[in-house]
């Protein structure tokens, strides 16, 4: 409750329920405030347009125009009028154009007296900040996701990002985006750019984990005819050819640090200097970037630059994993079996509740991407048209390793374990640990699969050039008698 020295806010609620105007003028009433009831769009702005009012909360559905409409007619005005959109319907969408639009909040019913109490209360506090975000600009287009792609989900966490993304899109800013592997940070940052002035310009895509160091810098900043072996006509770079766009730069973590100073003098001049050239080039870049790695014990252990992680985490963006935010499993699973069915099925396919809790049960490591590649697994390999908790049981293996043959290789890691300890203060462990079984396994799989690479691929839960690039790395030999895939 506000206390007698509190200012009163003039606050307008527009809503078509009668039972939501009541209890909204009830709870800010209680707290000291003016409140003004409408319940249609054409009334709400009426009155927005020839009142002032400090806040007002406005249902996205309404008779006459939606309340989306409302707010962006009051946000051509430069009115300062803060606003709260209130909805049934929490979806993606609305979450990401209502922020984008200029609203400062989202409220989804039902919500409790509590709630709306506080966020008075917060709103009240940031007036100040109104300012910076009444001239949000409306992003072009509706799809924010390609080739079908989508950011899935209605978890508190989940809409919590798309607030962000809304927030940010149109602001020129660099944005971090930290996730585990699988949880969508690409589908971020294609979001980001999609719901921004740069909508009609590149999307550029990079991962830097995936081109070898000494071409990195070739791909990233261009080189000139005859700057190196095999350089036989000049490229422009991904930092040109996303001019006026954005470039995405994935897995950044794994940058090499003798390039990471070069990334930083490009983004504090807004200059790149192509690879046996001498002249910078201006570039025009909004730059984001994404990594699974802890950057912060990067820096403590000289892998990554202090000075560049400051430049690029001007706004961070914190992607759960799935088993932190289980309430999605549900509309994930039956988003990708919609999604796929008629791709990979001969019949419309549903997906019983028994098994759906059994898909909320599993810790899921790989995230979404693993939730996505079972549900594929499960639709090829089904024999109704509905899918039981049964197609889903390869989530639960019986283990096909003795227990002698499990302690022996414990105990392998375990010595393997001691060692780098040994041998260095900063051994990276799980580096190289998983460097030293990846190889054993890589070639396990390709024998099972006769050389077959699209298999193997799918058995590994990898993409196709993932394991070519592997198969590249640690020289892996594949069975002769079998041409590559």
């Amino acid at each position: 409750m506000q206390d007698s020295m509190s200012h009163k806010m003039s606050i307008l609620v527009a809503d078509d329920e009668n039972s939501i105007r009541f209890v909204l003028r009830e709870v800010l009433e209680a707290d000291g405030h003016l409140v003004t009831e409408t319940s249609d769009g054409e009334g709400a702005t009426q009155l927005l347009l020839t009142t002032h009012f400090d806040l007002a909360f406005i249902d996205i559905r309404m008779p006459g125009k939606t309340g989306l409409e409302v707010l962006e007619q009051l946000r051509a005005t430069g009115s300062d009028t803060a606003v709260v959109i209130i909805t049934a319907q929490n979806t993606m969408e609305n979450a990401v154009e209502a922020m984008k639009m200029g609203a400062l909040d989202y409220l989804i019913k039902p919500f409790s007296l509590a709630q709306v109490s506080a966020l008075a209360e917060r709103i009240q506090k940031v007036r100040s900040l109104q300012n910076e975000i009444s001239e949000l600009r409306r992003g072009s287009g509706n799809e924010l996701y390609p080739n079908g792609q989508q950011l899935v989900g209605t978890s508190p966490a989940l809409l919590e990002i798309f607030k962000v993304v809304g927030k940010v899109a149109v602001r020129n800013v660099p944005v971090l985006i930290v996730g585990e592997s699988g949880t969508g940070k690409e589908l971020v940052a294609r979001a980001i750019h999609k719901a921004s002035p740069r909508s009609d310009r590149p999307f550029v895509a990079v991962n830097a984990a995936a081109i070898p160091g000494e071409l990195l810098e070739s791909e990233l900043f261009g080189h000139e005819r005859g700057a190196f072996t095999g350089a036989v006509s000049p490229r422009l770079g991904r930092f040109r050819e996303a001019s006026g766009g954005t470039l995405f730069l994935d897995e950044i973590g794994d940058m090499p640090i003798t390039l990471q100073a070069k990334l930083l003098r490009a983004l504090q001049s807004g200059e790149v200097v192509p690879v046996g050239g001498r002249d910078p080039i201006h570039v025009d870049v909004r730059v984001v970037t994404a990594t699974h790695r802890d950057l912060d014990h990067a820096v403590k252990t000289g892998h990554f630059r202090e000075d560049l992680l400051y430049r690029l985490r001007v706004v961070p963006i914190q992607i759960p994993s799935l088993r932190e935010r289980r309430d999605d499993i549900s509309t994930l699973a039956k988003y990708f079996v919609t999604r796929y069915a008629a791709e990979l099925t001969d019949t419309e396919t549903t997906i019983e509740e028994e098994a759906i809790q059994a898909l909320e049960e599993h810790e899921w490591p790989g995230n979404v991407r693993e939730l996505e590649n079972a549900v594929k697994r499960a639709l090829v390999l089904a024999s109704t048209p509905i899918l039981s908790p049964s197609d889903f049981s390869f989530l639960h293996p019986k283990k096909d390793v003795s227990s002698e043959e499990g302690n022996n290789l414990n105990a392998l890691v375990a010595e393997q374990v001691k060692q780098a300890l040994n041998e260095s203060e900063t051994p990276e462990l799980h580096s190289r640990i998983l460097e030293s079984i990846e190889k054993p396994m890589i070639t396990t799989v390709l024998s099972h699969t006769d050389g077959n690479q699209i298999r193997a691929a799918a058995l590994l839960g990898i993409n196709r050039n993932t394991l070519r690039k592997k198969i590249s790395e640690l020289e892996i030999e594949i069975p002769s008698r079998h041409s590559q895939s």
